[in-house]
Formats: structure tokens, sequence, C-alpha cells
């Protein structure tokens, strides 16, 4: 059994507003296993980004226990045990590609020479050799994105955190990079965790996906996708394993959702 790699246990979230406490997430109890790819689905509101940033030592809980590869979410992001790639790319604008995913490596003070080794692999990685003298602004939308999954790559963490990344793609480019994030994944074995509004992507790249409920923000239900195997090409979503598990996604999303509001 691969062990496991997050651990959250009874994790509460409460902010404190002029209104009255929000109750961000309700006793959340998750564990993630080493090579997972693990999808948080939810409607707005649900916690699912809010979830990822506790992992992520961006947020702190008010309540329960996280643990990281057996570290606090603080350790974690000292140690640099995960790479996080935001909605939007967040390149630097007046830096090269190649300039942009070397920013963390010369945070961390690496030398030139383990600096351009990573560089040239990670971008060969995301499929963007040949790109790293150009600026973000002369990229389409989804090469920056993969220009960002690099970056985060190249400190070489275990684990890598994904809010919603694609979200902000037209639907081709978007299933370009699921195609992409797959074959990734499957090269690096690394363990993912990626925020997703979408049922067809999350059934697409996940091994499992928690489907989450709004206010207070919890776990609905937590549903294996293992059985369509790790070989998965797109037309994989016209098949009827595939419709069966975004159907009990939706039923899931449906039962816990809110209509009161």
């Amino acid at each position: 059994m691969p062990e496991t790699v997050i651990s959250a246990q009874n994790l509460d979230l409460t902010f404190e507003t002029n209104d009255g406490p929000v109750h961000a997430l309700k006793d959340i109890t998750l564990d993630i296993a080493e090579g997972e790819f693990v999808s948080l689905i939810g409607p707005s509101g649900c916690g699912k980004t809010t979830l990822l940033r506790v992992i992520a030592d961006l947020e702190k809980p008010t309540g329960g226990t996280v643990s990281i590869n057996g570290m606090t979410p603080e350790q974690a992001r000292l140690a640099r045990a995960y790479g996080y790639v935001f909605q939007q790319a967040a390149l630097l604008p007046w830096r090269t590609i190649e300039d942009n995913i070397s920013l963390p490596l010369e945070v961390m003070g690496l030398d030139s020479a383990t600096r351009a080794s990573r560089i040239k692999s990670n971008l060969e990685l995301v499929n963007l050799a040949g790109f790293e003298k150009k600026f973000p602004w002369q990229l389409s939308g989804g090469m920056q994105q993969r220009a960002s999954i690099a970056r985060a790559l190249a400190v070489e963490p275990q684990m890598l955190l994904m809010d919603e990344p694609f979200g902000a793609l037209d639907e081709i480019v978007r299933d370009h990079l699921n195609e992409q994030l797959l074959k990734l994944w499957a090269k690096t074995k690394k363990t993912v965790v990626f925020v997703t509004h979408s049922i067809p992507e999350a059934v697409f790249l996940s091994t499992k996906i928690v489907v989450m409920s709004p206010r207070p923000g919890r776990i609905h239900e937590i549903i294996d996708c293992s059985e369509l195997g790790t070989d998965r090409p797109l037309d994989i979503r016209e098949s009827p394993e595939f419709l069966r598990i975004a159907h009990q996604v939706r039923e899931g999303l449906k039962a816990g959702h809110s209509y009161d509001e």
C-alpha cells in the first residue's frame, strides 16, 4: 500500500467577519496516498480552494490537524515539499520564461549550472523547449500555464497543488492540457491535489474525486476513479464507465448543494 502523504483530521476553519463567523471548512477528514491524483470538486463557496490553501500553509485552520509527509504545513512549505499552480499563470512579465522558472531556484540559492539543467528538463517535460527566451506576453494562455507548471516542478517537489489551473482556458486547449497533465503525472509519479469546477475534467484526471458541499464547507462523498486505469485517451469520456462515474459525481454535487440561497 502506498503511504499516506497528506492527512487532514477533523479540520475546521472559521473566518470571523462583521456579519458573524463563516464556517469555511467543517470536520474535514481526508487521507491522500503517495502518487494519487485527487480532485476537489464542488460549487463556489464549498471550501475546495480553502482546503488547498490550508494544505499549502496559506491559511491556518482553527481546529483539527493537517500533516504532510509527517510535517506541519509550515514545515512542508519551508522544505519545499510541494509546488503550487495558481488559477492564473502568475508569470513576471519582465522576465523571460526561463528566468521565471529560474526565480524559485535563485531563491533556493542553487548554482547556475543546476538552475540551467532544471529549467531545460522541465521545459521539455511541459513541451515548451525552444520557448525559454520568450516573454510571457508572447505565449498563449495555455502555454503560460504550462510554464507555470514547469516553474512549480523545478523545485523538485513531492507533490503538486493545483487551483483550477485550466479554468480560464477554452475547452479545446483545456482538453489538450488535461491530456498533457495526465502524461506528466504518469511520468513524474507526483502526488497531485487538483481543484476544479468541471466534472469531465475531474473524472478524466483523477484516481479519486472528493465531492464537497457548501455552508459549511465539508466533504459530501469520495468517489473512486481507479477503474478507468492510467492510460486515458480523451475518447474514454464516451465510455460507459466514465459516464457512470460522471453521473455519480453530478448526483453527489446535487445532493450536497444548497438551493435555498
